[in-house]
């Protein structure tokens, strides 16, 4: 396998606290230029106290690289695979640091959000930019480029089909007419999701890609069990302003709905998550869980694809596709691809225009 012209992979978080003291300077820095009062950060501030001051998040990513680096031994390539975060240590300069030291000129980036959309894309590329503009004003010679985003990759597909299956055996007995199927996602402003996608484009293309991919979990799981799903998109962790539109149903305020319409089980698939961070495990696995409870209601949690093997070995795919498109090479297509380089316009920042590498503007 040949990912010329990179010599240096980047694994780029979003970060997490790892100590009690850590938990309000990351919300901070999260939640910068964004109005959001110092009390409603607090609220959110004891998500993370009841787990001990420590988010689940970067261990996973350490277990990621981890994974990354033995799919790439497999294949014999030896390239080092670096990681940094956009709000906690290590971040993302750092890390930029570490590969300059150790000789390391032109990086591949892995993202770990799969949608398209401003904070799941673009907001990544306006850190990049931040951090490589950092480096170089030091007089350090980094470059970077990233994969495309993967949501619609089929590994990332497959991972989460696995699960969902699996998870769905738990129900075998109860008839399809008393299960819910939900597919959750983060939710986002209704403007940003307007806005994702190209700039010329129909827009919605965050929305879209969960729809997408949501249908086809429910057509293969059903083939797969032999049976008639019927699923929908719901959302969580909703932070803006109260009088801000934002992405709906919330997944709790749909689960007390099915619960009163004779549903006796509820299946929660968290597709828009790449691990088991604080969104899954305090959002879903506690708050939405105790929802289900309490409205009687059989409570299955679908595993999110973290370093499911197929999903690995598709990252180190997409990898090496980026690097046959650095060299000017065709690369394979498939339903909903999107361009490693994002066009001009795509999934703008709607507060004030900031620079943004790995695209067209």
């Amino acid at each position: 396998m040949d990912i010329e012209p990179y010599d240096g992979i980047l694994l780029l978080g979003f970060g997490g606290p790892e100590h009690p003291e850590e938990v309000m300077p990351f919300l901070r820095r999260v939640t910068a230029g964004r109005g959001i009062a110092e009390e409603r950060l607090a609220q959110v501030g004891e998500h993370y106290f009841l787990l001990g001051g420590r988010s689940p998040i970067n261990d996973q990513n350490r277990a990621l690289v981890a994974a990354l680096r033995a799919e790439l031994d497999c294949r014999n390539v030896a390239t080092p695979v670096y990681w940094g975060n956009r709000n906690s240590a290590p971040f993302l300069d750092e890390a930029l640091r570490e590969a300059a030291a150790a000789g390391h000129r032109r990086l591949v980036v892995i993202p770990t959000s799969a949608y398209s959309s401003y904070s799941s894309c673009r907001q990544y590329r306006e850190n990049l930019a931040d951090a490589v503009a950092t480096v170089t004003a030091e007089g350090l010679d980094v470059t970077v480029d990233k994969i495309a985003p993967y949501a619609v990759r089929p590994g990332f597909a497959r991972a989460n089909l696995t699960g969902l299956v699996q998870s769905l055996r738990a129900l075998d007995g109860m008839p399809d007419a008393e299960l819910a199927l939900l597919f959750v996602t983060h939710s986002i402003p209704e403007a940003m999701d307007e806005t994702s996608g190209p700039g010329d484009g129909e827009g919605h293309l965050y929305r879209r890609q969960h729809l997408a991919l949501a249908a086809y979990l429910e057509r293969e799981a059903g083939r797969a069990l032999g049976r008639s799903l019927t699923g929908e998109l719901v959302y969580c962790s909703r932070s803006g302003a109260p009088g801000q539109p934002w992405l709906e149903p919330d997944v709790g305020d749909r689960i007390e709905q099915l619960a009163e319409g004779g549903i006796r089980a509820v299946v929660v698939a968290p597709i828009g998550f790449v691990s088991d961070h604080m969104e899954v495990v305090y959002d879903l696995d506690t708050e939405a869980r105790a929802t289900a409870e309490r409205a009687g209601l059989q409570f299955v949690r679908v595993p999110t694809v973290g370093t499911h093997p197929v999903f690995v070995a598709d990252l180190v795919e997409a990898v090496a596709e980026r690097a046959a498109e650095a060299r000017g090479e065709q690369v394979p297509q498939f339903e909903g691809r999107m361009p490693s380089v994002c066009a001009a316009g795509c999934c703008p920042n709607l507060r004030t225009a900031r620079p943004a590498l790995c695209g067209q503007d």
